[in-house]
């Protein structure tokens, strides 16, 4: 496999990335004092700087955009600090990273919001799902609407994180607008009943992850802004009433005249089949005029199939990336692949972190 498209260079906006594998998204719970990543995320990361691109752990654009015990914010001198830390051990090992910006909206408690105010969304409407706080599941808090003379606000916050994200030594940033958090809230009817612009017809649905990209742009250059989007996945709770198809075309079709660097897009449920329900990606692909990045259940070949067809232009891998830190060296030679530990993923220390051997060390062993 080791002619495969898949592990042959990619250019991304400035950048050129080693090969087509990108290490997704994955929260772990492991932030420090003051929201902080810990001096073991460096190692982390740096463990992983073969993948053509790192995506990193969501991270919260200001304290209200927290919903779970422990991830790191970019919001404060010392989250700027301790981030640079992560992009200098990646950089070192001749790596890629994007930082991915977050506000998770009202998958929150009020035991992690400022002065424990309720967390904020499209409309009143509480999810059913749970989150983490005080080291354990518990329900999210009913949410509060936010009225529209506070969005501006939002919007600001995300280009500051941006901001900040360079000056920590990001290459760019990917905005999370998928998995039933803020952006997406606003996106998807089940969860967004209002009566204003940003509610109701496909158009005022868009809107704000719309500002909110058009912001970052602005901000550090669409050539370092990404956008991750899941038009069919129930993460979270999440739902639609109306056909998801013209939403996420308008949605596409808008993200490509802006410009950005690329589409982040979970093809089925996230974490979960691919089939969930009827979706045509496919012309998401075919509408978006920059780099395609595929996500959900990606092996090695439907990675290089896909990639090889032309139907993505590079494959994140999640899960796999945790207990396999060599993950591209394994994927090219078609070694195994270690298992994960599940007991580890969230909270804790270097066990099920950091702890991960790569082939030549577990050969060693």
């Amino acid at each position: 496999m080791s002619d495969a498209t898949l592990f042959q260079p990619y250019p991304l906006g400035p950048l050129t990335l080693a090969n087509r594998i990108v290490m997704a998204p994955l929260t772990r719970n492991r932030a420090g004092e003051g929201l902080v990543p810990s001096p073991l995320a460096s190692t982390y990361y740096a463990q992983r700087a073969s993948a053509g691109l790192i995506i990193t752990e969501a991270t919260q654009v200001s304290a209200q955009a927290q919903g779970y015990q422990d991830t790191p914010g970019l919001y404060t001198q010392d989250q700027i600090d301790g981030w640079r830390t992560v992009t200098d051990a990646v950089h070192a090992r001749g790596g890629h990273i994007f930082v991915q910006l977050w506000h998770v909206g009202r998958i929150s408690h009020v035991d992690l919001q400022p002065g424990n105010a309720a967390p904020v969304s499209a409309s009143a409407l509480r999810a059913q799902t749970k989150t983490f706080v005080n080291n354990g599941f518990v329900d999210v808090s009913e949410p509060r609407a936010l009225d529209i003379d506070e969005l501006p606000a939002i919007v600001d916050d995300f280009r500051q994180a941006a901001a900040n994200a360079i000056a920590a030594g990001f290459d760019g940033v990917e905005i999370h607008g998928a998995n039933g958090y803020l952006l997406e809230q606003f996106i998807k009817d089940g969860a967004n009943q209002r009566t204003d612009a940003y509610g109701g017809s496909v158009e005022n649905r868009a809107r704000l992850l719309l500002e909110v990209t058009a912001a970052v742009a602005r901000e550090i250059g669409a050539d370092r802004t990404g956008v991750r989007i899941s038009p069919v996945s129930p993460a979270n709770a999440i739902s639609t009433v109306s056909d998801p198809q013209p939403q996420y075309d308008y949605i596409v079709d808008q993200l490509s005249a802006l410009g950005i660097v690329y589409l982040h897009v979970v093809e089925g449920a996230t974490g979960g089949p691919r089939d969930v329900a009827s979706f045509d990606f496919g012309g998401l692909r075919r509408r978006f005029n920059g780099t395609y990045l595929a996500n959900n259940g990606y092996d090695l070949q439907l990675a290089c199939a896909r990639v090889s067809e032309g139907k993505a232009d590079l494959v994140a891998f999640g899960r796999p990336f945790i207990s396999n830190p060599d993950l591209v060296e394994r994927l090219k030679r078609g070694a195994a692949l270690a298992a994960l530990n599940p007991a580890t993923l969230y909270g804790g220390g270097a066990e099920g972190y950091t702890d991960y051997p790569t082939l030549a060390e577990a050969h060693a062993q």
